[in-house]
This record gives C-alpha cells, sequence and structure tokens, in this order.
C-alpha cells in the first residue's frame, strides 16, 4: 500500500511515461454475476433486516486514541497503541508465531505478546526504517519487506541520497529470532526493484529450504548498485527486471546463503486493461484543480486519472507550431498561449494514437504483482498483479507457471487474494487510489474500490460478483479494500477483512453472487476535517481471536459474539481449530477437529437454511444432548446411529450436501 494524491508530471517530446507508485491504478475489463443462490438470497435478507438502522458507523466523531467507536457482532478485546518509538508511524502487515503478533511499520518492526489478548505485552521493537515491512516469520527466522530508495543496510535513520549507494537496501532482510526479545539481522537479499510485499512458499519435497516469492513495485534501480538490473522493455533487453517476479531460497541451516534462484516471467503476452475513470467527486475535484493550473497560465492536461504538465521543450515546439499555422512569426502571442491551452488536450489524444500505431497494438500489460497468496495445499496461487488478477501453478515453487489471467474495467489496482478453504474459489481486492484516498463516499460507483469473487472452475476463473463495504464513509477517511482472511467457520465462506479508515468488515460469500455483512468494527475519522492516513491496514483470524494492525493506532484485538447471523456452536467451532503460525499470504487449509460443536454448528446452518424440518431439527439436538452425556461406548453407539439416520434423510433435504457433512462429521466423533 502506498498512498498518494495528484500532482503534476512533465509530458515531453520524447515519452508520456506515468511512473505509477506503488498502488497507483490500472485498468479493467468484467463478466457479468452468476444468478442468485436461495441460501444466500435468504441470508441476505436475515442480515439486511437485522443490522443495526441507521448504520451507527456513519458520522461517526473523530480522534486519534478516542475517536467514537461502532460495533455490531464483534466485541472489542484490546486497544493497544504502538510503543513510544513508532508514535507517528505507519504500522503495516502482520505475521503469527505461538502466541506472539509480528507487526511491520515502516519504522521497522514490532513484536507483542498476546497471550492475554486483553493485555498484549511488548516483547520487541525493532526501529530499522523502510517501505514497507512487510513480515513473515518461519521457525526462528523473520522476513522483512523494503522498497524505498532511503532504506539503508544498517537500519539507520539517515536514508540514502545518493542515487547509487553501497548503503541502500531493496529486497529482503532477514531475522534470527530465535531470542525474539534480541531480534539478529543476519543477512538481506537484494533485488532490482525492492520488496513490497512477499509470501513464504513450502515445498514438500525440499525441507530443507524454505522459498519466498517478492513483488516489487518500485522503478528498477541502478545497475551500478545492482549489476544486472535493468529497466528496459523486454523488446529491447530480455533480462529486463520487469515483467518478472523474484524466487529465493532460503536454506533453514544456514540462511545468510539465502539467494535468488529464478525469476519467472509470468507476465508474458498481457496487454494493457480498460480503467473506469474518474468517479463524481474526483472528476469535480479534478476540473477545479485544472481551471487554477491552466489560469496560472500552465500548460496541463488530464492524463490517465492525473494532471500532466507538458515540458517547456513540448510546449515550446506546439506554439511554434501555432504560430506558424497563422502565417505569423516571432514569439508566441498570448492569443497563442491560450490557444494552446484550449488544444493540447487533444493535441496529446493524438500523439498517444500515433505512439500507439507504432507499438502496433496495445500498450503492454503489468510488469510486477502486488501481492501473491500462495495456497499450498492445493497447488495453486491468487496473484493480484496491478491490471489483472492471476491463478497460478505453484506445484513447482521454483517455477511458477500462470494458469490464467482475468482483467475488469471496474477495478483500479488489483491488491490481494484470499481462496476460500476448499480452493473452489478465490477473492480479489481493489486498492482504488492507493489506500490513501476516500473512496467509500456516497458517490462512488459500487462496484469501484470493491472485491470481486470468482468461482474456480476447471482451474479457471468465473466472475460471480462483487462486495464491497456497505457504509458511506467521509471524504477525510481513506476506505478501500485491503487485508484480510478467512475465518474457520465450518460450511461457510466467511472473511473478515480490512478498509482502513472504513473499519473491519466481517462478509459471508458463501454464495458469491450474494455476499452480504454480518459483522464490523469502526472508528471515527483520525481528524475531523483533514485526510490523514489511518485505519486497519490488514486484519486476520488467529486462534480465536481477530487481529487488526491499525495503521496509527497500534494493534487491536477483537472476536466474533454469537448473533442471529452466527451462532456459538459455530464459533466454538472455529475456535477448535488452533495455527501455530500464520503468514496470511501463505494460506492454511482449516481442518476441523472432531467435536459436538462441530455437529451442532452444520445443524445450526440446516436451520438457518430451511434445510430440514423444525421438529427434526429438535430431534436431532436432543439426540446429541443424549449422546453427549451418555459417554464412552454408548455415545459411540449413538452417534452411529444418528449418522445413519440421516444418511436416509439427505434425499428429503434442501441442502443434501450439508446433511452429509454431518453424518460424516457424527461418525468422526463417533470414533474420537
Amino acid at each position: 500500500m502506498t498512498g498518494s494524491t495528484p500532482r503534476l508530471r512533465s509530458i515531453t517530446a520524447l515519452a508520456f511515461t506515468l511512473f505509477a507508485s506503488a498502488c497507483a491504478s490500472s485498468g479493467a475489463t468484467t463478466g457479468s454475476a452468476a444468478g442468485a443462490d436461495g441460501a444466500g438470497v435468504r441470508l441476505r435478507t436475515e442480515a439486511l433486516a437485522s443490522a443495526p438502522n441507521p448504520d451507527p458507523r456513519v458520522a461517526l466523531a473523530p480522534g486519534v486514541f478516542d475517536a467514537e467507536e461502532a460495533a455490531w457482532n464483534l466485541r472489542v478485546v484490546s486497544k493497544t497503541p504502538p510503543s513510544s518509538d513508532f508514535v507517528g508511524g505507519i504500522n503495516s502487515d502482520l505475521a503469527f508465531a505461538g502466541d506472539l503478533v509480528f507487526q511491520g511499520s515502516f519504522s521497522g518492526f514490532q513484536v507483542w505478546d498476546i497471550s492475554e489478548p486483553s493485555r498484549p505485552t511488548l516483547a520487541s521493537a525493532y526501529h530499522c526504517p523502510a517501505s514497507q515491512s512487510d513480515v513473515s516469520t518461519y521457525r526462528n527466522l523473520l522476513f522483512v519487506s523494503g522498497e524505498d530508495f532511503g532504506a539503508r543496510l544498517d537500519c539507520g535513520t539517515g536514508g540514502v541520497r545518493d542515487r547509487v549507494s553501497p548503503e541502500r537496501i531493496r529486497g529482503i532482510r532477514i531475522f534470527d529470532i530465535t531470542d525474539v526479545r534480541n531480534p539478529r539481522y543476519i543477512a538481506n537479499v537484494q533485488t532490482c526493484r525492492g520488496s513490497h510485499t512477499h509470501s513464504l512458499v513450502e515445498d514438500p519435497s525440499d525441507p530443507a529450504n524454505i522459498y519466498i516469492y517478492v513483488s516489487g513495485s518500485a522503478p528498477v534501480r541502478a545497475a551500478e548498485e545492482l549489476p544486472g538490473c535493468s529497466g528496459a522493455p523486454l523488446t529491447e533487453d530480455p533480462n529486463s527486471a520487469l515483467f518478472r517476479i523474484e524466487v529465493i531460497r532460503v536454506p533453514l541451516a544456514d540462511p545468510e546463503r539465502a539467494a535468488i534462484v529464478s525469476s519467472p516471467r509470468i507476465f508474458t503476452d498481457l496487454v494493457d486493461p480498460p480503467s473506469h475513470g474518474l468517479a463524481p467527486d474526483d472528476r469535480a475535484e479534478m476540473d477545479l484543480q485544472l481551471a487554477g493550473l491552466l489560469a496560472q497560465g500552465l500548460f496541463v492536461v488530464e492524463l490517465d486519472g492525473q494532471i500532466a504538465q507538458l515540458s517547456d521543450e513540448l510546449a515550446q515546439f506546439w506554439l511554434d507550431s501555432l504560430v506558424s499555422a497563422r502565417g505569423g512569426s516571432g514569439a508566441p502571442t498570448a492569443a497563442d498561449s491560450a490557444n494552446l491551452r484550449a488544444s493540447a488536450p487533444e493535441l496529446v489524444a493524438r500523439r498517444q494514437a500515433v505512439r500507439a500505431a507504432e507499438r502496433g497494438g496495445p500498450a503492454p500489460g503489468p510488469t510486477q504483482c502486488h501481492d501473491i497468496t500462495v495456497y499450498s495445499a492445493i497447488g495453486l496461487a491468487g496473484g493480484a498483479c496491478e491490471g489483472y488478477g492471476f491463478l497460478l501453478d505453484v506445484s513447482d515453487p521454483v517455477n511458477p507457471q500462470r494458469i490464467t489471467a482475468v482483467s475488469d474495467e471496474n477495478f483500479s489496482y488489483w491488491h490481494s487474494a484470499t481462496f476460500n478453504n476448499d480452493g473452489t474459489k478465490v477473492l480479489f481486492t481493489d486498492e482504488w487510489g492507493g489506500g490513501g484516498g476516500p473512496k467509500c463516499r456516497a458517490t462512488d460507483p459500487r462496484e469501484w474500490g470493491a472485491n470481486a469473487l470468482f468461482s474456480i472452475e476447471d482451474r479457471q476463473l468465473r466472475f460471480r460478483g462483487y462486495y464491497k463495504l456497505p457504509v458511506v464513509q467521509l471524504s477525510t477517511e481513506n476506505c478501500v479494500a485491503h487485508n484480510g482472511s478467512m475465518l474457520p467457520i465450518p460450511g461457510r465462506d466467511i472473511m473478515v477483512q480490512s478498509w482502513y479508515q472504513g473499519g473491519i468488515s466481517v462478509f459471508d460469500w458463501t454464495d458469491p453472487s450474494n455476499p452480504v455483512e454480518i459483522a464490523f468494527y469502526d472508528r471515527g475519522p483520525i481528524s475531523a476535517d483533514q485526510p490523514r492516513m489511518a485505519g486497519s491496514w490488514s486484519v486476520y483470524w488467529y486462534n480465536g481471536l481477530i487481529v487488526s494492525s491499525e495503521i496509527a493506532r497500534g494493534l487491536d484485538i477483537l472476536e466474533l459474539v454469537p448473533n442471529a447471523l452466527l451462532t456459538q456452536n459455530e464459533i466454538d467451532a472455529a475456535n477448535s481449530v488452533h495455527l501455530d503460525h500464520l503468514n496470511p499470504q501463505t494460506q492454511p487449509m482449516y481442518v476441523w477437529p472432531s467435536s459436538f460443536a462441530l455437529a451442532r454448528a452444520y445443524l445450526d446452518q440446516l436451520e438457518r437454511e430451511g434445510s430440514l424440518a423444525s421438529a427434526r431439527i429438535g430431534a436431532v439436538r436432543e439426540e446429541l444432548r443424549v449422546a453427549e452425556r451418555a459417554g464412552g461406548t454408548a455415545r459411540g453407539e449413538a452417534l452411529s446411529l444418528l449418522a445413519s439416520e440421516l444418511d436416509a434423510e439427505t434425499g428429503r433435504s434442501r441442502d443434501a450436501n450439508k446433511v452429509r457433512v454431518l453424518a460424516t462429521a457424527l461418525r468422526e466423533l463417533a470414533r474420537s
């Protein structure tokens, strides 16, 4: 995530390239949503009926640590401000190991002990500035991303001013966290574009190593600083650092020998997709800015949603042409300048058309992914790659292969990906506005800055629907889809997701054509009248907790509470899942241990969906109660008998598969 605001760019006579920030815009094309599923429609109806009205998130009072709050179906467990050296900084992503939370920051990283979730304690605060310090852990190692040109190898605060410098780090830092209170910086791996994000990949056939996929979004560094780095197009340099990711191998016994082992070109043959342009409020602001700059006598145009200024060379060339066209001579007049300001948009459009014709086709597509979520359990990864969403085959971790790519004209910047637990669907987020813009305003189209939901069919992606935070946010609140994770609710696809100053949203996308919010937490804006960066950067489920990295306010911990849309049995079943560690971009497959809570969760879902008669639901509940009290052999026999009875009833249920899943859960419980 990199926030950015419109600023003047230079258009020269030689090129019109607008160098994008790490989370700037690109565009796309879309399909149509699939038909609604009955259960999804019913859940949506129930959710809308039970949601608080009016929505308490609207117009919350501002503040840094004292902002007004609103929560629905979530309970705040704790709110921990940043440690002293990190106050005023920008907190970024999270990773987990045991009872520890590793919180990245543009200032370095903090490690929190959450063994008592209501009172997290600081285990370590390591000051080591870099953008954006995304973190992941593996055993005794911590990996930290660094991308900006000012990050220093020695973790110093003075920055790096020279264009070429041996003091610069752009890539992956490696720390030994055997003693987490005293991390040791042991190695780094330099890359040509740095590391905006990274993802850990395990190879079951190679337990001696861990692999890292590196996504770097910044411009290519100088070859004089890191030999072999080239920012030339592939047509000019087949070894270009563009159009590829980097794969690092880390020997676990000797991590100091970590090195790049491949640079897969997974962007081949893609073209620049179309974009959706400016939203109404942004259009109005752009028009005002253009009018003001033109009134100052500048030669400016709108180009790809940004204001661009003609270089002096190009402006003089076109002014001289206007003088010549009217048969004049000498210096251009005020009328010539006014004529150029009026005609510049058309002249620039013509020049772009000429450039396109010279290329012989569309401009090339993205040159890098923003983030890659690896789901090793199914051998796939979801690549959120600027203008496209990728489905990747990662069965050979060193050589990932692109299976398919999709684009969407409603998307601005494909940012991250999340699979559902059984790997039949994938969700991509759109970080419209680079994370720094207010993109949840009343006039913003609902499809822009949303999630796009896809089913995976024959290893292809089929568009099914969108989900966007369903509440309006203020123009002072940066708000757009960002990082989240699946919750281990058995039998359902439920995700918790951050929306920056839009807060945290929990939504059900079991029916991807009818996603619906079922819980939320939000604070008021950090400032009453000025846009300031804040909000939830990322939020993840971890061992019964929902942990959020608040950009300005620290670490938040929440938990689910039972409600009409999520029962206590479903929550208890989810909380029976235990993870030893979590790197969210290395998605784990949830496996539920046998329990009565799991069986009752499935039964609750059959009741909610109306898939079994209410009398039968009540009878099964009673049989479960009796079996649980019985214990021993009697319990096993009772559960096995009940499972057999349910097998015979699948044909009479509206959800035969869920009944079969319940019967299977009962048999497993009988054997436990």
